[in-house]
């Protein structure tokens, strides 16, 4: 296939609209059902281009969850806890802890919930039944993967009345090495930015702990690809072999680590006991006990727990989960870690940093304030490794 009409642009009135090669080859796509539009594309090609490299990097099958053009989470196949399989509502999924690709896809959608409805998918290994069954019961307009099993494609066409977007990518593709894009008529041209992360990026420890586990090594590799493909500035948690917090697309680098750690906290607060017991009535659907269980964690619009209003969610009307009962759950949160597109210009984001359980941090330094920021890992016993490596993405 040489090109492929999208229904329209970015917006409904951006038209008309096509995705093609400039040199006139044949895409590295096969739309297998659908018709997916221009934004997801952009979903699709940045998505997969995370697991890809993921699984690079990690030898492990790996999934995305993205959202206009950034991921909610990106994960690697771990089996999952029981607490966390209850938490993205798989505790009742047989074969789940045998399927690597289906761990990841669980962990990744799992993460930011509320973020990732109506997202696009992203995994690295073609995908099976299992894969394909989770990703059936979620809100959700699209999936690529290098393959599908007969069985999966099968329930995936089940989809959105039949018209869910399944895209199968050509796993040995290599993009151009220039590339080349326009705004407002201009034309940009630029290297691909195919900087290859791995654990040997993590060698140039600048504090004075100097002792990164294997586990924390993964964690940062997980949370420097994710953010190679989040819209800048960036900074993302990552914990378990999973991104768990996100603070994508803002100015201000402490507003990105406040909006990832306030997302981290709740992916924690998720897995609290209180949270896990939460008694639902059984006619609400997965995206409205997202919604709740965000409200209830974070107090948001309403307060769910009270008359009147517990009645449109619970049987029963559940406790509050109380401002101290949060902290003393978080504070035994430990072993977190952070990465940054960025250097950290000041030691705020340390600080903030600190509250979520963060211990390991990577980030390409250079910044005149690098000290205090060092000073600010060891005076709370953290290690640091600077990347030397900045990961804008626009």
């Amino acid at each position: 296939m040489k090109e492929f009409e999208l229904k329209y642009g970015c917006n409904p009135n951006q038209k008309p609209a096509k995705i093609y090669m400039a040199d006139g080859a044949d895409l590295p796509v096969t739309i297998l059902n659908g018709r997916p539009g221009y934004i997801n594309f952009l979903d699709a090609l940045n998505s997969y281009q995370l697991v890809k490299e993921l699984k690079e990097a990690t030898g492990l099958p790996c999934a995305t969850s993205f959202k206009h053009v950034s991921p909610t989470s990106a994960a690697v196949g771990l089996p999952l806890p029981e607490a966390l399989k209850k938490a993205c509502f798989v505790e009742d999924v047989a074969g789940l802890d045998e399927n690597p690709l289906a761990c990841a896809y669980a962990r990744a959608r799992g993460t930011d919930r509320m973020c990732s409805f109506g997202d696009w998918v992203a995994l690295s290994d073609p995908c099976d039944a299992l894969t394909a069954s989770l990703i059936a019961r979620e809100v959700s307009d699209g999936v690529i993967a290098p393959g599908y099993t007969e069985e999966a494609l099968a329930i995936l066409k089940t989809k959105r009345k039949g018209g869910y977007n399944v895209v199968a990518i050509d796993p040995q593709y290599v993009p151009a090495a220039q590339e080349e894009k326009q705004v407002y008529g201009v034309t940009f041209r630029q290297g691909r930015n195919d900087f290859k992360i791995d654990k040997a990026l993590l060698d140039h420890i600048v504090t004075r702990n100097q002792d990164l586990p294997d586990a924390a090594r993964r964690d940062l590799i997980v949370a420097l690809i994710t953010l190679k493909y989040t819209q800048s500035n960036s900074v993302c948690f990552a914990f378990d072999g999973q991104a768990i917090g996100v603070g994508a697309g803002q100015q201000s680098r402490i507003h990105c680590t406040r909006l990832a750690g306030s997302k981290a906290d709740t992916w924690f607060l998720r897995q609290h006991p209180k949270t896990l017991a939460l008694p639902f009535r059984p006619d609400l659907g997965r995206p409205n006990r997202d919604n709740v269980i965000d409200g209830y964690i974070n107090g948001n619009e309403e307060d769910v727990c009270a008359e009147g209003i517990w009645q449109n969610y619970f049987t029963v009307r559940p406790e509050p989960l109380t401002e101290a009962e949060k902290r003393e759950f978080l504070a035994a949160r430990q072993g977190v870690s952070l990465g940054s597109d960025a250097f950290f210009p000041f030691p705020d984001n340390i600080k903030r940093a600190l509250k979520s359980g963060v211990c390991y941090v990577a980030q390409p330094g250079g910044s005149i304030r690098d000290d205090l920021v060092i000073e600010a890992c060891d005076k709370n016993g953290m290690v640091m490794a600077f990347t030397g490596m900045r990961l804008f993405h626009h």
